[in-house]
């Protein structure tokens, strides 16, 4: 699909990525087309699956979650896809992603304090069948990229 895009698409996703909530009026002015080019495109894109959704983004902070930290994970071979179900019933768990390295899992947990992290993963995370071992890395500060 990647190659599929033109120049209008790309900056359709731009501007979508920057502002989820712009009108299509909006939109098409921004990329300069017409009302229902803009219409049928972001309509394609989706239905193609490049765009998968449109979402607020939470400052947590301002939500209570005043801890963050990235935990790596050590599983047993051949554990992914159970590991998978068991990560996405902790509501902590924010994000998750298979990695080639010294370990395989990362995973993004948000907490309330050090305490909430502290039972995410030692009384949670590491009590899930095949995590072999954990190692905790606290954010001090979130840069998002532009």
């Amino acid at each position: 699909m990647a190659d599929e895009l033109d120049t209008v698409d790309r900056r359709i996703l731009a501007e979508l990525q920057a502002d989820g909530r712009l009108s299509m009026r909006a939109l098409a002015e921004r990329v300069r087309i017409s009302r229902a080019n803009a219409y049928a495109r972001v309509e394609r894109l989706t239905r193609n699956g490049v765009i998968t959704g449109f979402r607020a983004v939470v400052d947590p902070v301002r939500t209570g979650l005043t801890t963050s930290a990235y935990v790596s994970l050590s599983v047993r071979q051949h554990s992914w896809r159970d590991l998978q179900a068991r990560l996405r019933a902790i509501p902590e768990v924010r994000h998750m992603a298979l990695v080639g390295g010294e370990f395989d899992v990362i995973l993004l947990v948000r907490a309330a304090d050090n305490a909430a992290l502290r039972r995410v993963v030692l009384e949670q995370l590491q009590a899930i069948p095949g995590v072999l071992a954990t190692r905790t890395f606290l954010i001090f500060e979130d840069a998002e990229n532009p």
